[in-house]
């Protein structure tokens, strides 16, 4: 009897810690999928920077605004041209939406379309700064009023749909 219940002891405490050493390597096998907590994209991602979207797009363009993103807007009113349509050089000023806060900007490097531009644009992936990435006008009465901006991880269009206030021109 003392062994059968000595056996029972021995099995029961066995499971346990199989349990718990399948519990550890699972989560174990989980967070090296995850990879963890990753402060920037990879490297492939554009370059590595620390400026925001604001002074870059302000070194890129010369257009000489500041305050954060949405700001330039209305910044530039009487100051710089604005428009609901493209050009080369020109400031695409995003609204604040969700967790974008404070808007965004990024200069127009080439027009493909009436609907469809390139930008670069920094801090669109934290940390760098991306070249000639597609942005698609999505609004209904085609004034950039509603964007569609390239994500470079899923190499594609982003599903969300940033509303914008159009372009700052330079001189």
């Amino acid at each position: 009897m003392i062994q059968a219940v000595s056996s029972w002891f021995d099995l029961r405490f066995t499971l346990r810690q199989a349990t718990r050493l399948s519990a550890l390597l699972l989560a174990l096998a989980l967070g090296a999928c995850a990879g963890g907590p990753r402060l920037q994209p990879p490297s492939h991602f554009g370059t590595s920077t620390n400026l925001s979207c604001v002074p870059y797009a302000r070194d890129v363009s010369g257009i000489q605004l500041s305050g954060d993103a949405y700001e330039w807007w209305g910044e530039a009113e009487g100051v710089y041209p604005r428009a609901h349509a493209p050009r080369l050089g020109a400031v695409l000023v995003m609204k604040p939406h969700g967790a974008m806060d404070v808007g965004h900007l990024a200069v127009v490097t080439a027009i493909e379309s009436p609907r469809e531009v390139l930008v670069t644009q920094a801090n669109w992936l934290p940390g760098r700064i991306e070249h000639n990435q597609p942005v698609v006008d999505v609004s209904r009465g085609n004034n950039w009023s509603l964007v569609r901006v390239w994500y470079e991880p899923a190499h594609a269009l982003g599903i969300t749909r940033y509303p914008a206030y159009g372009f700052i021109l330079p001189n």
